[in-house]
């Protein structure tokens, strides 16, 4: 007799869809909604900018225009801000700890899941 796996019904596969669409934009937009995700900028605006202390050309004076930015004080606190690379050593280690915990877990329920389809496929003693 062929192994016959069990069968999940369509109200299953639905709610699992469901499911993994609000974790993944869950997983993307909670972080920006609570600030922890996204390069955090500090603007060191000129007094009085123009283009030319800006540092832009014609084409991209067009651009910011294009943009909806058409002067260069509107413009100036987005040129000049400059990225913060700090960053935490315990937020590093916590993101370690949880990425090695949870392929440890993931590889500790998939060995008892292998383990459980062998078993049902072939027995306690491997013989099918």
């Amino acid at each position: 007799m062929a192994y016959q796996p069990p069968k999940q019904s369509l109200a299953g596969q639905i709610v699992d869809v469901v499911v993994l669409l609000v974790m993944t934009v869950g997983a993307l937009y909670v972080p920006l909604y609570m600030g922890l995700a996204g390069a955090a900028k500090t603007p060191a605006p000129i007094e009085n900018p123009t283009w030319e202390a800006l540092g832009q050309n014609e084409a991209e004076q067009s651009q910011w225009a294009a943009l909806g930015f058409p002067d260069a004080a509107s413009a100036n606190d987005i040129i000049t801000a400059r990225f913060d690379y700090t960053f935490s050593w315990a937020a590093l280690i916590v993101m370690v700890v949880a990425v090695v915990g949870y392929f440890i877990l993931v590889v500790r329920l998939s060995d008892k899941e292998y383990r459980e389809v062998i078993e049902e496929r072939f027995g306690k003693n491997g013989k099918g």
